[in-house]
């Protein structure tokens, strides 16, 4: 990454009030942008956003819903944005059991929206739209996926991100390559860190456990995922989005970025290492039916290697250990404004792993 890059940019981030968003709205802010937020209000008591004081370092604050496609354009056009970076979505598996319409209008037409707005705005050099590792055709093979496997999807929101895949494919070819505009797709694994409070994830569910005293309930202790901390991604979405903006259609295409394969474990080891970090936490497997999940997923990030020189800087037990220390300055009543922006910092300062 080149930090300086950064400096005076006007950025249009879509899902500024979630967890990643409110990471990636902290970093960019730190990196000297002038940052134009658009989402949902927080949906989560407590939330990131709120408890690191997010809007206090944005260029204008927008409250609204992707699927308002009015409100959005005309949140762009204040902006006048040279870079969007796509995250705001309806992200939860078994969310998209309960609300599958909402899950493919929030997704689809919500992403669509966007790129309509792209396009009257007239000032956008570069979009980064933030997809899902859940995208491609699960087969569930122990090999990782690749940027030129078939999508695919067997829950609503797995096959809500497949098709904003396409989308995104038809967008560029059909309108932003003779525009002007380089588009891309950025694919990541399961993502944990400091300040998630959603339900029904591993990591939030695990640390309302060990502060409330209860055994936790876990739904598939056997399920592989490629874990990695929320700063591995987010590099890779910043990354990329600074070569799009310099270089165009040559990056304008999909990216995955993953922890490195060794990281790809079960619920169960994330469970087990969890316990040593948080004394006390006890669980034990769900016994009634679940919704289908996937039960092996790993991503191929040698394309991002190669082509972007991006790298994993932490392995899964620092991204563990990160956790627990932000989680317990958060119950200290620490400025998290403050231990996050040192957070964020380390990263950058950190080598990558061999």
């Amino acid at each position: 990454m080149n930090n300086t890059f950064w400096a005076g940019k006007s950025v249009f981030l879509t899902g500024h009030t979630g967890f990643k968003g409110a990471w990636l709205a902290l970093w960019l802010q730190r990196l000297g942008a002038r940052v134009y937020g658009y989402a949902l209000a927080p949906q989560d008591v407590p939330n990131l956003f709120s408890v690191v004081n997010v809007a206090q370092g944005l260029a204008n604050n927008t409250i609204g819903d992707i699927r308002d496609a009015a409100a959005l354009s005309a949140a762009m056009a204040v902006a006048k944005p040279e870079i969007v970076l796509h995250l705001a979505a309806q992200a939860l598996v078994r969310k998209s059991y309960a609300n599958p319409a909402e899950t493919y209008s929030t997704n689809v037409m919500g992403t669509v929206n966007l790129f309509d707005a792209v396009r009257r705005v007239g000032s956008v050099r570069a979009v980064v739209n933030v997809t899902t590792d859940k995208c491609y055709e699960n087969r569930e093979w122990i090999w990782p996926y690749r940027e030129n496997e078939p999508m695919g999807g067997y829950d609503p929101y797995s096959s809500s991100k497949g098709c904003v895949e396409l989308v995104t494919a038809a967008y560029r070819q059909s309108f932003f390559q003779s525009e002007g505009v380089a588009l891309a797709s950025a694919r990541a694994g399961n993502v944990i860190g400091g300040g998630d409070w959603a339900a029904d994830r591993i990591i939030p569910d695990l640390l309302r456990a060990a502060d409330a005293g209860f055994t936790l309930r876990v739904r598939s202790p056997n399920a592989v995922r490629p874990w990695q901390h929320v700063l591995e991604p987010l590099s890779g979405y910043l990354q990329l989005a600074e070569q799009l903006y310099l270089h165009g259609q040559q990056f304008a295409e999909a990216w995955n970025f993953g922890p490195q394969e060794v990281d790809a474990k079960s619920v169960r080891w994330i469970v087990e290492r969890m316990q040593a970090l948080l004394p006390g936490v006890t669980w034990e497997q769900e016994s009634a039916e679940q919704p289908h999940e996937a039960t092996y997923l790993r991503l191929d990030s040698s394309k991002a290697s190669a082509r972007l020189q991006w790298q994993p800087r932490w392995h899964l037990d620092t991204a563990l250990e990160k956790i627990a220390q932000w989680h317990a300055g958060w119950r200290r009543g620490t400025d998290m404004r403050v231990i996050s922006l040192a957070e964020i910092a380390a990263y950058e300062a950190s080598a990558t792993i061999d």
